[in-house]
This record gives structure tokens, sequence and C-alpha cells, in this order.
């Protein structure tokens, strides 16, 4: 969700404004989701690169990150959606890591959208964090390393029980997926936007899913294969 800070500058305001006004962008992409029945929205909303921004703007995020987990999660649980913070979770102060615990709780039977946002998180760090259990595994004599395989390893990532990504949306005009999902984008269709985050909204949604459904998706395969299934 990129752009907040250049919205905000472009009209002559604090970064804070267009992060501010990233929330309620933020809320229409869920609502659209949810309306859409995907099954799964995953944002980016704070990168383990993120502490490196100026202190003041950190600290405005982290405030901003808990009020919206105080405020968003009863309207959440109300539409049956299932929400999951993924990322290094201890890195955060224990009044927003107890806010996180609560609001993972409240909606953890919920059956509709499965709502993951990415706090403190990075996919190298995520990769990372699946070799280390791994690893312990081994130290304990519970695996072996020919028992190490591809969906070993995944099972240790996060979102391990969802399918893999079909799409990436990136707005804000930048080509590079940051440090995303590394593990969990390796098939998935890469759709880049100009738009800034603040403005992006159910027709610009709607514009990347018809883009993707137009997409030719192989997996290795020819086109001659996928064609007769």
């Amino acid at each position: 969700m990129d752009g907040n800070g250049r919205w905000a500058e472009s009209k002559g305001k604090h970064r804070v404004f267009g992060h501010k006004h990233g929330v309620k962008s933020l809320r229409r992409a869920i609502s659209f989701a949810s309306e859409k029945q995907i099954q799964a929205l995953t944002i980016y909303a704070f990168s383990s690169e993120n502490w490196k921004r100026p202190e003041k703007e950190v600290t405005m995020l982290m405030e901003l990150f808990f009020t919206v987990l105080g405020s968003e999660v009863k309207k959440l649980h109300k539409h049956n959606i299932k929400l999951k913070i993924i990322g290094e979770v201890s890195g955060f102060s224990e009044r927003i890591q107890k806010k996180i615990a609560q609001a993972e709780k409240l909606t953890e039977n919920n059956s509709g959208l499965a709502l993951n946002v990415a706090a403190n998180y990075g996919g190298r760090w995520d990769i990372t964090q699946a070799a280390k259990q791994l690893a312990g595994l081994v130290q304990k004599g519970e695996l072996t390393l020919d028992e190490i395989t591809e969906d070993r390893l995944s099972s240790a990532i996060n979102l391990d029980q969802l399918p893999a990504v079909d799409l990436m949306i990136r707005t804000g005009g930048d080509h590079r997926i940051s440090n995303f999902l590394l593990w969990q984008l390796a098939y998935a269709e890469l759709y880049f936007s100009d738009i800034l985050w603040p403005d992006f909204n159910a027709q610009a949604f709607q514009d990347a899913l018809d883009v993707f459904s137009g997409k030719e998706r192989r997996f290795g395969q020819t086109s001659e294969q996928v064609a007769l299934g």
C-alpha cells in the first residue's frame, strides 16, 4: 500500500495525513474483497525495514496501528472476517501485542475473508524463521535432513494454511516487491499501479482483477498443456 506520504506531500500536508487517509482506502479494499468473495487478502502494513524511517513517523504509525486495531476489529468480526497478523510481533510494544492477541482471538473462528496484516514483516525474515524451526527439529532428532522438502519448509512459513498467492498489487508507481511474501509470490501475477494508495478505490481494485483474469497461468507448462487441462 505505497504512496501515503507522497500523496500527503502533494497536498502540502504532513505525511501522517496520508497515512490516516490510507486507512480509509484499506477499509474500501477490505469491503471490496469481502463482497467479491475473495478468499484471502494480505496487506503490507509495516515492513521490518520501516523502522529506519524518521522516529516521529514511526511513532505515529505505531499509534495509528494501535488505534485501528481497537476501532476496526469489531467491524471485521461483524462481517465474518478473520484477522491474522503476520510478522515479528515481539518487536512491538506490549500494549500493541495485547491488542493483536485480542483481535485475533475475537475473529479466529470467522469463516469469511481471511485478512492478513503483515506488520514488522519481511520476506527474508519469514524464510529465515522457517529454516530455524526446521533446524531446531533436526537438532532435537525429530527431523532428518532428507525430510526437509519444499512442502515441509512451506509449512513453517506464514500463511501456510492458505493457497499460494494469485495476485500481488502494488500502488505508488514503483516496480518492485520490497521483501514482501518472497516465498508465497513464486507464481503470483504482479500488478503495478501508478495510483497512490489513498486514491486506490473499488474501480482500481477491479481494474487489477480484470488484468489478472486475462492472464494465462501456465505454472511451468506450455500453453497447449494448459488448454488441454
